[in-house]
């Protein structure tokens, strides 16, 4: 009979745990002293703060001072091969149960390290004897696919470690599932003492209310791919990325294959140095792209969410959020890559291309991580809509179009203010129109020497114009497509014919003379 390996070995790493993790460690232990056998415990830290480096840690004391076993469940492949080599740089003598696992020696071991779907299988084939199993550690514990495993570990204490502790499915809140989270270091104060890096943010105002909401609450594969594959969003992609990341090792998330391939198109044919990854290359393929990335100081890795989890390359100097998400756990993930401090790296560029600021507001911001696992619904009924989020937009002229109104000191007009103002003083809403043509026909000719100058200039506003026009219709509840597709030509008439009417007369107002013949 072989020898059981249930000693702890020595620790094979010169990890140092920080006065943070040290601190997470004695209230999680307090708990076990404290509470029923059957505990449930979620304890939340930021991406890059150091869950798995703290549960080690436990798992490794837990061991030592305790008859029980120890089992780590995590929900994919690369994260459960981490955790495996975390456990054992600590000491910690570990069997990983995968599909191609032989259990006949499972005996000789006191710590398993579990992918979610496999132990479900070995577990109802009653294959993997778990009768021992003291502790339970969840790893991403926000994911719902856990807790149909929870009916096996009725007697053991349940720890869940997440950064985000609001559940993927809002029919299935964490607090039904757990009895207490800890909150540990917000982000700012891992910022504050160098355990992270402080996030630079670009947001761009984006037009999203095409996308649709699929079953699963975020917004669906294909109308993400029906509007981010446009030319116009790719070429918005491309110039966000050379205006503020150019030449800095950048990570790109999009929401679909697709979409990511057309980015790789887009960057490849512009010269740039990319590779496109998602879950269907092979390990090889995947371990030759990340190594690739991980060498090349100028790469550009375009991807499809499966780098959120599992994934650890410090040298990423930006983020590009190429998508909308509706969850606030997806949204830290994917900002938390970037987050990892190296050497002198003491900030990162985010660049968001799908209002998630707008919706979630800024990374790092101070969240009420009890408040919210106590009553999740109410933080998540309270999250803007996208038509919320852009009724709220200052909509500003592009920058090559704006340099074509360079005398003007103002482009912008408010028409939300336009149409308070006239319906308080009991004035007809076309008065609104009214008002912004006079406005736009004023920078065109500010701008012109002659009259097809003008109407030149006119034709640029277009952009302006159907923006104008949609903020009109919603003030005045009238929206159908036919509708505003008739105001928006009817404006453009209205505006060249006052072009035509008014040009000698404003020009004078503004110069103080005449136009010259």
């Amino acid at each position: 009979m072989k020898e059981p390996l249930f000693e702890i070995q020595e620790k094979k790493t010169d990890k140092e745990l920080y006065s943070y993790q040290q601190g997470a460690i004695s209230r999680i232990f307090e708990k076990f002293d404290n509470e029923r056998d059957d505990y449930h415990l979620l304890y939340q830290l930021p991406t890059g703060g150091g869950k798995t480096v703290i549960f080690s840690e436990i798992v490794r004391q837990y061991l030592k001072n305790h008859s029980k076993k120890v089992l780590v469940m995590t929900h994919r492949v690369e994260l459960c091969n981490q955790t495996s080599k975390m456990l054992t740089s600590f000491g910690v003598i570990n069997k990983v149960v995968n599909s191609k696992a032989n259990l006949d020696d499972q005996e000789r071991y006191n710590c398993y390290v579990a992918m979610v779907e496999t132990l479900n299988n070995r577990l109802n084939d009653g294959i993997l004897d778990i009768s021992d199993v003291g502790l339970v550690i969840v790893d991403e514990a926000h994911y719902n696919s856990f807790t149909k495993l929870f009916k096996f570990f009725e007697n053991s204490f349940v720890l869940g470690v997440t950064a985000t502790p609001l559940s993927s499915n809002k029919d299935l809140p964490m607090n039904s599932n757990y009895d207490e989270l800890i909150p540990g270091e917000s982000i700012e104060n891992l910022i504050e003492n160098d355990f992270l890096a402080r996030a630079e943010t670009f947001q761009y105002d984006m037009g999203l209310t095409s996308l649709e909401v699929g079953s699963n609450g975020d917004y669906t594969v294909k109308s993400s791919a029906d509007l981010y594959t446009s030319p116009s969003m790719l070429n918005k992609l491309l110039e966000a990325y050379t205006k503020h990341s150019k030449g800095k090792k950048t990570l790109i998330f999009n929401n679909g294959i697709e979409t990511s391939i057309q980015v790789y198109h887009t960057f490849r044919n512009a010269g740039l140095p990319i590779m496109h990854l998602d879950n269907t290359a092979t390990k090889k393929q995947r371990k030759q792209i990340l190594n690739w990335f991980h060498e090349t100081p100028e790469a550009i890795l375009t991807s499809v969410s499966i780098l959120t989890t599992g994934f650890d390359e410090p040298t990423i100097d930006t983020i590009i959020l190429n998508r909308a998400t509706k969850s606030l756990t997806l949204y830290y993930q994917m900002i938390g890559r970037g987050s990892r401090v190296l050497n002198n790296k003491s900030k990162f560029t985010v660049i968001d291309l799908g209002n998630n600021i707008y919706r979630f507001g800024p990374w790092g911001a101070d969240l009420d991580w009890e408040a919210i696992f106590k009553s999740p619904n109410f933080y998540i009924d309270r999250i803007k809509d996208d038509e919320e989020i852009e009724g709220s937009f200052k909509h500003e002229l592009a920058d090559d179009i704006k340099s074509e109104f360079s005398k003007s000191k103002d482009t912008y007009l408010d028409i939300k203010d336009l149409y308070k103002d006239a319906t308080f003083s009991g004035q007809s809403s076309k008065v609104v129109l009214e008002k912004s043509i006079e406005q736009h026909a004023y920078i065109c000719i500010e701008n012109s020497e002659d009259l097809y100058d003008a109407l030149a200039l006119a034709k640029l506003l277009k952009g302006d114009i159907d923006n104008r026009i949609q903020v009109y219709s919603k003030c005045i509840s009238k929206s159908t497509y036919n509708f505003i597709s008739w105001l928006k030509l009817d404006y453009q008439k209205k505006l060249n014919a006052y072009l035509r009417e008014n040009f000698d007369s404003v020009f004078e107002q503004i110069h103080g003379h005449p136009p010259e013949d």
